[in-house]
């Protein structure tokens, strides 16, 4: 099977050198490299996983590791203008597929619990045009101010820890107009073993991380109940998985969360390169680690099925919600401080022409309605 899929691959590389002309070739390498170093920690994982399809399909037959919890979809929230703008589009589609929207959520479960009861750090939306296979990816950030799904607001991450996938995914759909029905979760347990097959990474250290790192390290091997070692000086260095997920979630300086968010985009690149050169059984050790660590609505077919023809999918585009012009921070009374949209409506209008392109889209008056009580809500709390 490995020569098949090998020989494939060639194939297509050499389609595409025909096409494009090599040069164009290394311009789109390059593009997809600055693209993925934008990606956010869950969604940078599963690329990695992605991108190591020859191992993934050999992994794959042991699905019964990854918990399938299908989903009522008949609870989960859309709002009615998106109900009918989907019912015209099935209508008028003949040839297109159209649009498939996932919902992705990472969790700080080291219990292994991945379900309600546990907030989600991570919340991406993959929007996958299946006429094109191109991806895109937006990030919400976790302590973005939202209406929760059932008419409280607090941060959005609040809503899977109340009510699991159903209430994060109808949170999602009843703020951004979207019509979400599929999600997938993923736990970061599997991370520190994920590094550690890789033999570790290489980052960049600043003085000023140290203390912060080494107590995250702390925490954890007293959690997990093992030893760990301190990191003694600045600079770049060699990683295992204990130090590069302390690293991950250091938050305290310059940048606070945002920089957060960035570090872990920073460790994924580090991975992604060093999974290139390693080896299958590496590779194959990386994948079993983390697939115990995944609960999601999709059954073995679909996973399959994306996995035949992953080849052919590329991560286009990759941003944050609410977008860097339209946000500003606060502190919310007892909610603390949050990630507040200026105006709800002009964000997801911007969200609609990034995963949309060509579509000039008005929000549902629900999108109005939750924009305006957000702006009554806190701005006594805007500097």
């Amino acid at each position: 099977m490995d020569k098949q899929i090998q020989d494939s691959k060639n194939k297509d590389m050499r389609e595409k050198k025909q096409a494009d002309g090599a040069e164009e070739q290394a311009g789109d390498h390059k593009a997809k490299r600055r693209l993925v170093k934008n990606i956010p920690l869950l969604i940078a994982e599963i690329c990695m996983l992605v991108a190591a399809v020859v191992i993934l399909y050999v992994v794959v037959t042991a699905t019964d590791e990854v918990e399938r919890r299908p989903i009522d979809k008949g609870r989960i929230i859309i709002n009615k203008e998106v109900k009918q703008t989907q019912k015209k589009k099935k209508e008028e589609q003949k040839v297109s597929k159209g649009y498939h929207n996932i919902a992705l959520f990472g969790v700080d479960a080291r219990d292994g619990q991945l379900g309600r009861g546990t907030r989600s750090d991570t919340i991406i939306i993959a929007s996958i045009n299946l006429d094109t296979q191109e991806i895109k990816l937006v990030s919400v950030f976790r302590d973005t101010y939202l209406n929760l799904s059932n008419d409280s607001y607090n941060k959005c991450n609040a809503a899977y820890a109340q009510g699991g996938p159903e209430q994060a995914i109808s949170m999602l759909n009843m703020n951004l107009d979207l019509d979400i029905t599929d999600y997938v979760t993923v736990g970061f347990g599997g991370l520190i073993d994920s590094i550690d097959a890789l033999g570790g990474i290489e980052m960049e250290i600043q003085d000023a991380e140290i203390s912060h790192l080494n107590n995250y390290q702390l925490t954890m091997a007293e959690e997990l109940g093992v030893d760990y070692t301190p990191i003694e000086h600045s600079g770049k260095q060699l990683l295992n998985g204990m130090q590069a997920t302390a690293y991950c979630r250091i938050r305290y300086t310059k940048g606070d969360d945002f920089r957060r968010a960035e570090r872990q985009r920073d460790v994924l690149t580090a991975m992604v390169e060093k999974a290139k050169e390693a080896s299958v059984s590496s590779l194959k050790e990386m994948v079993t680690a983390i697939l115990p660590e995944v609960e999601t609505s999709l059954g073995v077919n679909d996973i399959v099925s994306v996995l035949g023809t992953v080849a052919g999918y590329n991560v286009v585009a990759s941003d944050g919600f609410p977008f860097e012009d339209g946000r500003v921070g606060a502190t919310v009374g007892s909610k603390g401080s949050c990630v507040i949209p200026v105006d709800l409506t002009d964000n997801v209008t911007a969200l609609h022409e990034l995963l949309y392109p060509g579509t000039e889209y008005q929000p549902s008056q629900q999108v109005h309605s939750i924009s305006l009580e957000i702006a009554a809500l806190t701005m006594e709390y805007r500097e």
